[in-house]
Order: structure tokens, then sequence, then C-alpha cells
């Protein structure tokens, strides 16, 4: 089991469900939401994430037809992002996690968008954009 919260702690929650591989998104979006180079996710399935307190901060922002991205209403910590399409699943932030999530990362996404002031230097794997949905699904250790 790993626990999670925002920076003002109104927002509790467990993920009691294997990680998916730590994924570093370089996207305009994710940089943006992050106020960062990128922003650190891994995927778990919905039915292993459970929000144990303060449900009623939690506000979604539809980024993209169908993307939505949850965060504290009250201090505004990202805390995760769901899909439309893909219910079953949520990509949580990392940086909400207390302790060793258990994974590493494994690769760079969207780096065809990545800022200009921001070098990778690390041997991970490097997509353009967004790698099949398959590469980044709980239980998979990295590599294609």
């Amino acid at each position: 089991m790993i626990t999670g919260r925002c920076l003002c702690g109104g927002v509790r929650f467990e993920v009691a469900a294997t990680l998916g591989p730590v994924i570093y998104c370089h996207c305009s979006m994710c940089r943006r939401a992050s106020g960062s180079a990128f922003a650190t996710n891994a995927s778990v399935r919905t039915d292993g994430f459970r929000i144990t307190a303060g449900r009623e901060l939690i506000t979604e922002y539809e980024s993209s037809p169908q993307q939505f991205r949850g965060f504290c209403s009250r201090c505004g910590s990202p805390l995760y992002g769901r899909h439309a399409a893909f219910p079953q699943m949520r990509r949580v932030r990392l940086g909400t996690l207390e302790g060793d999530p258990g994974t590493r990362s494994v690769a760079h996404i969207w780096v065809g968008s990545k800022s200009a002031w921001f070098e990778i230097t690390d041997e991970l794997e490097q997509f353009d954009e967004e790698p099949p949905i398959e590469y980044c699904a709980p239980g998979r250790q990295g590599g294609l």
C-alpha cells in the first residue's frame, strides 16, 4: 500500500495496486500543469486508487477532449490524470506519493515538444510523442 496527499494535506489517497512504469511527460500541457520541465506519472488501475480524505476538494479540468486532470482546489497540487476512454486507469502524479513507490523511471515521452531549456542526460528510452498504451500499463517493467 502506498499513500499520497496534496501539498496542504486536504486530499489523501491510497494506491493498493501495482504501479506501471514511471514516465516523464514533456508535453506542453504537463509542463504547464506542473510548472516544471516535465510531469512524472505512473499508471494504476482505478480500482486500486482510493481517495481517503478530501474528495470534495478535488476539481477536475478537461485539458483535452475526454482527458481530465484532478487537482486539489485548495492548494493546486496535481493528483492524477484520467481519460474517459480508459475508465479503468488513472495516471498518478508521483510527486504526491509518500515513500518509495517500488517502480523506477523507464522513458521520456513527448520529447518532440520538450522545453528548450531542459536537456535530457539519462539513457532512458525517448518517444517524440505518446508511446503505445500498453507500454504504460501497470505490471509492465518498461521496454518495448
